[in-house]
C-alpha cells in the first residue's frame, strides 16, 4: 500500500522531551504536524485533529471546556496554532437543541460561530462536529490509503470486525456534516471500548486520553491495515499488466509533446497548468489489465474526488505501437464524449438548488504505458489532484485485492461535489491575479533584470520556467524566488540560448513542468565595448551569438509552442536604447540590439494570425543589480566617455532627462505591461526606460 515515495514502514517520530515543555494546544499542533508529514497518513489539506482543553473565560475567569480543532482549510503538515478553531463545548452541546434533523443539517454551520470561545477568527469547518461529540479529549480524523481501502470494500463492514476484532466500531457512508457527528458520538458512547471508528467510504477516527496516546493510536491502526493488506491482497494485482511501460525518457518526451496541445484545448475559459507523474504506483495502474474497469468506477473517499473530478480521463493510446499523430487527433473526440458524459451526471443529479455546472473538463488524465497528467488552475493544485489520484489508486490496490472496490454512488458524489457549503468555500477564493495560471519564460533569469522580471510575473500569478547559462546563480535566483512563490510556481534549467538542442530542451523542460508557455521574456544578454578598428571577429560574433542568433532561437522555439497551444501568446524581448541609437566604441552590440527590434516586429507579423503579441523593452544604463555593468562593460563605458567607474551611475542619470536611475524592477514593470492582458491590443511595439532620451524617440 506505499507508493515509491515513502517506502520506510511508518513509525513514531514523537519526541517526549521535546513535548515535555508543552502546552496541550501546543501539543495538538506538534501532533497535527507529525501527522500530516506522512502523506499515507492523510493527504495534503485532508484530515482533522482536535483536543478538548479546559482554559480560562475571558469573560468570567472561570476554568471552561474548549474544543480545540483545525480550521477550515488548514493543512496538517504545515498548520500553525493559528490555524485551529476554538470553541465553547458547552455551546456546542447546546446546538442539539436547535438541530432540525438531516433535511435542516446544513443550517447548523451557521450556528457554529457563536460557539467561538475567545473571539478566535479561524473560521471552523464543516468537521466540528465530528470531534466535539465523541466523548475523548484528543481525536484524529485521517484519511489513510490503507484504511481508505478497507472502507472502500463491498464488505467494509465485516473486514473492519475481522481486522481489528472489535477495536474500531464502524458507520455506513454519510455525507460529513452535523448528523454524522451524533452518530459518532453515539457509537463511541454506546461501546465504549472502542479505539476509533471507520467511516465506509471515507476514512478513520481514532482518540486518546492524551495527545501521545491519540497519535501512537492512529500509528497503530494504520500500521495494522497496511501489514494486513500487504499479507491478504492478491497477487498479481489490478488483474496483472496488460502492456509495458515505455522506457523513462520515452515516457517524458511524450508527455512533453502531448501537454501542450492537450492544455490548449481545456483551457479556452481558464488557463490550466499541468503536472505529470509516472512513479511506480501510477505506472502499476496504467499498464494493468484492470485499468479501465477500476478508473471508470471513480473514487471513494469525499476528499480524493473534490480534488480529481469522481472519474479520470483514460487516453486512447498503444505503448506498443506508439502513433503520436493517432493520439493527439484522438483528443477532441475523447474529451467532448467526457465533457457530455460529466454534464449528463450533472443533469442526473442536480437539486433545485444545484450551483451551476462547472467546467466539464478532465482534471486527471491516464495513458496506458506512460503515466498521469493532471491540470488545474494553479501548478500547486495540479500537483496535488495528481497525489490525491495516487491515493485513489492505492485504495483501489488494496480494496480489489482483498474484496472488490466500490466507488461512492453517483448521487452522493454530485451531492458532495455540488455541496451548497462547498460552493460558498469557492466563492469566497480571492479573485485570480491577472497571470493566473500562465507559464512564463525567462532567459537570463539569474541577472538583475531577469530576477525582477521574474518576481513581478510572480507576484501577478504566474508560473516562471528561469534559464541561464551560469549554473550557481541560476540555483541562487531558483532559491530566492522560491521563496517569494514557492516552489511549486518556479523551475529553473541551464542553458546556452545559442545551442538549438539547449534550446529545445527549455522548451520541453516547460512543457513537462507547467504544461507549455504562454509568456516569453527574451532577457539572456552580454554587453562588450570596442572601437571599431580593435572589434575583432570573436568580438562581432559572440554579439550576433547570443543577442541575434540566442533570440531567435528561442523566440522561434516559444512561437512552436504557442501556436500548438492555441491560446495566443506574449513575448517581451528586453533589448537596448542602443538599439535605436548608435554609440561610439559599441559597434557590435549596437548592431545585435537593432537586430533583436527588427526580429521582433519579424516575429510579431507572423504572430498576429496567431494571437501572438511581440513587444520589445528598451533599457538604458540598469546598473544596480546588473551581471553585465559589473564586469568589462562598466570598465569600457567609463574609458568611453572619460569618467571613472564609479561615476557610471551618476554619469547616466544625469544625461537622461529626467535625472532619474533606471532600475531593474522599472524594466520589470514595463515587461510585465506588455506580458499582460493590459496591453492585449499592443504588439510590434516599443517601449523605451530609459529615464527620457530624446535621440531613442521611436518614430
Amino acid at each position: 500500500m506505499q507508493d515509491s515515495r515513502q517506502k520506510a514502514a511508518i513509525a513514531s517520530l514523537w519526541d517526549d522531551a521535546k513535548a515535555a515543555a508543552m502546552s496541550e494546544p501546543e501539543l495538538l499542533l506538534y501532533r497535527s504536524n507529525l501527522l500530516g508529514s506522512d502523506l499515507r497518513i492523510t493527504n495534503f489539506g485532508g484530515g482533522n485533529t482536535s483536543a478538548k482543553v479546559m482554559m480560562e473565560d475571558p469573560l468570567t475567569g472561570s476554568q471552561v471546556e474548549v474544543l480545540w480543532v483545525k480550521g477550515s482549510g488548514g493543512d496538517l503538515g504545515s498548520i500553525k496554532i493559528n490555524g485551529f478553531s476554538t470553541l465553547y463545548m458547552d455551546k456546542l452541546q447546546a446546538l442539539k437543541q436547535r438541530y432540525r434533523g438531516l433535511e435542516h443539517e446544513d443550517e447548523m454551520v451557521g450556528y457554529l460561530p457563536h460557539c467561538t470561545f475567545n473571539l478566535n477568527p479561524r473560521a471552523a469547518s464543516i468537521d466540528t462536529p465530528l470531534h466535539a461529540y465523541i466523548n475523548r479529549k484528543h481525536v484524529d480524523h485521517m484519511h489513510p490509503d490503507s484504511v481508505i481501502a478497507i472502507a472502500a470494500c463491498a464488505n467494509s463492514e465485516a473486514l473492519t470486525q475481522k481486522i481489528f476484532e472489535g477495536e474500531l466500531g464502524w458507520l455506513p457512508w454519510q455525507r460529513p456534516g452535523y448528523d454524522l457527528g451524533l452518530k459518532l458520538e453515539a457509537l463511541s458512547q454506546s461501546q465504549p471500548g472502542l479505539k476509533g471508528i471507520i467511516l465506509e467510504g471515507h476514512g478513520l477516527f481514532t482518540w486518546g486520553d492524551s495527545a501521545k496516546l491519540c497519535y501512537e493510536t492512529t500509528l497503530a491502526i494504520i500500521k495494522r491495515a497496511e501489514e494486513w493488506l500487504a499479507a491478504n491482497v492478491r497477487q498479481p494485482v489490478f488483474g496483472g499488466a496488460s502492456i509495458a511501460p515505455m522506457a523513462a525518457q520515452e515516457r517524458a518526451d511524450l508527455a512533453a509533446r502531448l501537454m501542450p496541445i492537450l492544455r490548449g484545448k481545456i483551457s479556452k475559459t481558464e488557463f490550466k497548468l499541468g503536472h505529470f507523474d509516472d512513479s511506480d504506483a501510477v505506472l502499476e495502474f496504467v499498464c494493468s489489465r484492470d485499468l479501465k474497469p477500476l478508473a471508470a468506477l471513480g473514487t471513494s473517499c469525499p476528499d480524493h474526488f473534490l480534488r480529481t473530478k469522481i472519474r479520470p480521463f483514460v487516453i486512447d493510446f498503444d505503448p506498443a505501437r506508439p502513433d503520436f499523430e493517432a493520439l493527439s487527433a484522438g483528443l477532441d473526440a475523447g474529451l467532448e464524449a467526457y465533457r457530455t458524459d460529466y454534464t449528463a451526471y450533472y443533469e442526473r443529479c442536480k437539486r433545485s438548488n444545484s450551483p451551476a455546472v462547472r467546467d466539464a473538463n478532465p482534471i486527471i488524465y491516464l495513458i496506458p504505458g506512460v503515466g498521469m497528467l493532471s491540470f488545474a488552475k494553479d501548478k500547486a493544485t495540479a500537483r496535488i489532484a495528481g497525489e490525491f489520484y495516487v491515493n485513489a489508486i492505492n485504495v483501489m490496490r488494496g480494496a480489489n485485492g482483498v474484496d472488490s472496490y466500490v466507488g461512492l454512488p453517483e448521487q452522493e458524489a454530485f451531492d458532495i461535489e455540488y455541496w451548497l457549503l462547498e460552493e460558498a468555500k469557492l466563492q469566497r477564493m480571492p479573485k485570480p491575479k491577472s497571470l493566473a495560471g500562465r507559464v512564463a519564460l525567462v532567459t537570463g533569469g539569474a541577472g538583475g533584470i531577469g530576477q525582477a522580471v521574474a518576481r513581478q510575473l510572480l507576484q501577478e500569478g504566474a508560473c516562471v520556467l528561469l534559464t541561464d547559462i551560469d549554473n550557481e546563480v541560476l540555483a541562487e535566483a531558483h532559491q530566492a524566488l522560491s521563496k517569494v512563490a514557492g516552489k511549486d510556481n518556479v523551475a529553473s534549467i541551464v542553458a546556452d540560448v545559442t545551442s538549438e538542442q539547449a534550446v529545445e530542451a527549455v522548451l520541453r523542460e516547460s512543457a513537462l513542468r507547467f504544461g507549455g508557455v504562454d509568456l516569453l521574456v527574451s532577457n539572456a544578454g552580454i554587453a562588450s565595448s570596442a572601437p571599431l578598428e580593435e572589434t575583432t571577429l570573436e568580438i562581432w560574433q559572440r554579439n550576433q551569438d547570443i543577442l541575434v542568433k540566442g533570440y531567435f532561437l528561442v523566440s522561434r522555439g516559444a512561437f512552436r509552442v504557442m501556436k500548438q497551444q492555441k491560446l495566443g501568446g506574449s513575448m517581451v524581448f528586453v533589448a537596448s536604447k542602443n538599439g535605436l541609437v548608435a554609440s561610439a566604441g559599441a559597434s557590435a552590440y549596437c548592431t545585435a540590439k537593432a537586430a533583436e527590434i527588427h526580429l521582433a516586429r519579424c516575429v510579431a507579423l507572423e504572430g498576429a494570425p496567431h494571437g501572438i503579441r511581440v513587444n520589445v523593452v528598451n533599457p538604458d544604463a540598469v546598473i544596480r543589480g546588473s551581471r553585465i555593468w559589473d564586469g568589462k562593460w562598466k570598465q569600457e563605458r567609463a574609458q568611453s566617455n572619460k569618467i571613472d567607474a564609479d561615476d557610471v551611475e551618476a554619469f547616466y542619470r544625469d544625461r537622461s532627462m529626467l535625472k532619474r536611475s533606471v532600475l531593474p524592477e522599472d524594466i520589470a514593470e514595463a515587461v510585465y505591461f506588455l506580458a499582460s492582458d493590459k496591453a492585449g491590443k499592443s504588439t510590434g511595439n516599443v517601449l523605451n526606460v530609459d529615464a527620457g532620451n530624446a535621440a531613442a524617440f521611436t518614430r
